[in-house]
């Protein structure tokens, strides 16, 4: 006969904890909150080209693809809003090509967004 099962959980619950001690002792409780699965996450006052670290070198390519992406719209989907050619909306999210003044004016249009995060 067969019965329902209750699905296990395959991944756990993130939390984030807080603790207070004495300052020599830090590294060693880091290493062991590290070696127990726990990650360092940044401070309220990291800039954000520290804490992510891996966008900073193609930001204006990283705001384009982003506001893409909000927007729900494919690299197609905008060429054909912007009149300009798909291949190089692509080399323009992957720092192959800049983005001009005048192109981010169309961008931001399409997208609803400032121009000035684009350049």
């Amino acid at each position: 006969m067969l019965a329902l099962t209750k699905k296990h959980h395959t991944e756990e619950k993130a939390v984030e904890l807080c603790f207070q001690g004495p300052a020599s002792k830090q590294k060693a409780a880091m290493k062991a909150l590290k070696d127990l699965g726990f990650k360092r996450l940044p401070t309220k006052n990291t800039p954000w080209r520290e804490a992510l670290a891996e966008f900073s070198d193609n930001e204006f390519g990283t705001a384009l693809a982003g506001a893409r992406h909000r927007e729900g719209l494919t690299q197609r989907q905008l060429a054909e809003k912007t009149g300009i050619p798909q291949r190089h909306i692509s080399e323009m999210e992957n720092n192959k090509r800049p983005i001009g003044k005048n192109t981010a004016k169309l961008f931001a249009t399409a997208l609803n967004t400032d121009y000035r995060v684009f350049l």
